[in-house]
């Protein structure tokens, strides 16, 4: 930590002196609030050559940019969206030289041509002091002014808008490579303004204060791991909450009870990853959850010898909505005749407590699970469910679905009350990954594959809104 607030103070510096060199205060700025302008600081940016005005500029545009209306700041993005593309003369003209006289020299210049100048741009922007972090709260922005424009219906920003947050996304993927990151654990310890951002950032079970997040990290038998970027000191990028038990979980109530008896460590058979939330909306597309979930996999392994099996109880976001889908169709693709009629019972709020119900829907409503995670594909012929794509991406099997293991109000509305183990054999993930990555193949349990259908209809892509 030391190391890094040396090199914070190290660019503080050289932004205080370049400030000096390019004359520009925090003053003059203030008075400047159009897109245009910051526009024409972007362009001086990239075009200096010297170092310490560059980053003093950098951080100017960064904080101005802070202090935008989301109306300017949309301004601001579509400009540089559209006036930072690559020279396409310049593109011409390399792809000509190259086809005269192939080598790689040449095939350097047709690369150096056809990157964008916002790529350079994001680049110089680094250069500020906590510039990393203001990058990625800007991809936030472009993410809302996508959504915008493709309300709106325009094409030709629209794309230029997309191409914009390609460059934020490749640059982000060398940014923030296996090779930066720091796995830390989260305890009770952790300074405070870190568990804040915890609780904050949880996404699959909220943590309800201060009392639920203690019960969550401090008992012997919990733990929460968190990856770490030197460039976002105290922002944790993802972190994975783990109940060590005696068994595969299939329900989160009892991981969650404030009433339950702790196990001692030396007890447990089994780590249960059954939280893993993404803290940074702006990282969007670049990969943090397999390096974490192998990592903690194996700091575990040798933490506690007696941990034989790993698995996940991961909720199934995109089921209730395509189950509805099926349930509305003409010809149902993942449904018999017999199991929409038994659907039906979930129209009547009360069936999860009525038992002659809840039996009735157990029955058809495991068999469409099983349809849904195993013939269910996208337009890519992948699952549907985005936490199963990331589950069998990272070569896990799917072990178990798990009848009312979610009966919270959150759980039933986004899948009946579904909830799914993926089971992370470390001899077969290789093996499982290479087959999915490969042919789509979903590695599923016998006593999954059981659950499915044997008459159902052929499976067509289906595409349907992330939740």
């Amino acid at each position: 930590m030391a190391a890094i607030s040396f090199f914070g103070d190290l660019l503080q510096t050289i932004s205080d002196r370049g400030r000096d060199l390019i004359s520009f205060g925090r003053g003059d700025i203030a008075a400047r609030a159009s897109a245009a302008e910051l526009v024409r600081l972007c362009e001086d940016l990239i075009s200096r050559r010297g170092e310490a005005s560059g980053v003093a500029l950098a951080r100017l545009i960064l904080d101005r940019y802070a202090t935008l209306g989301a109306a300017e700041r949309h301004a601001f993005l579509r400009l540089i969206a559209v006036e930072f593309d690559a020279d396409h003369g310049a593109v011409d003209a390399a792809i000509a030289a190259y086809r005269a006289e192939p080598s790689r020299a040449r095939l350097g210049d047709l690369h150096a041509a056809a990157e964008p100048r916002s790529q350079e741009l994001i680049r110089r922007l680094n250069l500020a002091r906590e510039g990393t972090l203001s990058l990625v709260r800007m991809r936030e922005d472009l993410f809302d002014l996508r959504r915008t424009l493709r309300e709106d219906g325009e094409p030709a920003l629209i794309d230029a808008a997309d191409s914009l947050d390609s460059d934020f996304e490749h640059l982000f993927a060398s940014w923030f490579n296996r090779g930066f990151l720091v796995l830390r654990p989260v305890d009770w310890t952790t300074p405070a303004h870190i568990l804040e951002k915890i609780i904050r950032y949880e996404a699959v079970h909220e943590i309800a204060g201060w009392d639920d997040l203690r019960r969550r990290i401090e008992p012997a038998d919990r733990r929460c791991f968190a990856f770490f970027h030197p460039a976002l000191v105290d922002e944790p990028l993802i972190f994975v909450e783990v109940a060590l038990t005696s068994a595969i979980a299939p329900a989160i109530a009892p991981i969650l009870s404030q009433a339950r008896e702790p196990l001692a460590p030396k007890a447990a058979t089994t780590a249960v990853f059954y939280s893993i939330s993404n803290c940074q909306k702006g990282l969007a597309g670049v990969t943090f959850g397999n390096f974490l979930i192998k990592q903690v996999v194996e700091d575990l392994t040798r933490e506690i010898p007696t941990l034989k099996t790993f698995v996940t109880l991961s909720p199934a976001p995109g089921f209730a909505r395509w189950l509805d889908r099926e349930r509305r169709a003409d010809v149902p693709q993942g449904l018999v005749h017999e199991d929409v009629e038994a659907l039906r019972l979930l129209d009547d709020p009360e069936w999860p407590t009525d038992k002659a119900k809840a039996d009735a829907v157990r029955k058809a409503l495991l068999p469409a699970a099983a349809a849904y995670f195993l013939r269910a594909k996208n337009e890519r012929g992948r699952p549907l469910d985005p936490v199963a794509r990331f589950h069998l991406g990272n070569g896990a099997r799917l072990e178990r679905i798990n009848f009312l293991g979610d009966t919270s109000d959150k759980g039933l509305k986004q899948s009946f009350g579904l909830m799914v183990n993926y089971l992370y054999d470390l001899s077969a993930i290789e093996k499982n990954h290479e087959t999915y990555a490969n042919l789509g193949t979903v590695s599923a349990s016998g006593a999954v594959s059981r659950e499915l259908r044997a008459n159902l209809p052929p499976p067509r892509a289906v595409v349907l809104a992330e939740a």
